[in-house]
């Protein structure tokens, strides 16, 4: 029994292509959508320009010499400069674009969250604190202040 369940599980690991196997392999589909057309300013996939057209010869060439999907996009880079990338870098300005989006959304919640616990203290009656009272004295000032601005 022993040696069956070792020869299924040699036979399985066999079986699974080895992770740098599956990160070798790259297509033009899985490129597209990650690299901007410089002229048109759209992802490549959606780009009709002769750029365009130029950028995916240039992707099908690096395929076929057996680059992986990261070495291809660096070769864009080298090529057309950082812009040809359409998701931002992960270091100095780019990274505002990682962050502002998610710090937009924490206040959001946030606003909304302090929003409604508002709401419900008003639904079930709870009153605000009231406005501290004033003695007799100040009283009597503010009365005399409002008289002199009355027509």
């Amino acid at each position: 029994m022993r040696r069956y369940l070792a020869l299924a599980i040699a036979a399985l690991a066999l079986s699974v292509p080895p992770a740098a196997a599956l990160a070798a392999s790259a297509s033009l589909p899985d490129i597209e959508d990650e690299v901007m057309c410089p002229i048109c300013g759209t992802t490549l996939e959606l780009s009709d320009s002769p750029q365009g057209e130029r950028e995916r010869a240039f992707i099908r060439r690096q395929i076929a010499r057996g680059r992986d999907k990261e070495e291809i996009k660096q070769a864009l880079v080298d090529e057309y400069g950082p812009r040809v990338l359409a998701v931002p870098g992960d270091s100095g300005f780019d990274l505002a674009a990682w962050l502002v989006p998610g710090l937009v959304v924490l206040g959001a919640g946030g606003a909304i969250a302090l929003a409604v616990v508002r709401r419900r203290r008003a639904e079930a009656g709870e009153e605000p604190p009231a406005p501290p009272r004033i003695d007799d004295a100040d009283g009597a000032r503010l009365d005399e202040d409002i008289a002199k601005y009355d027509l």
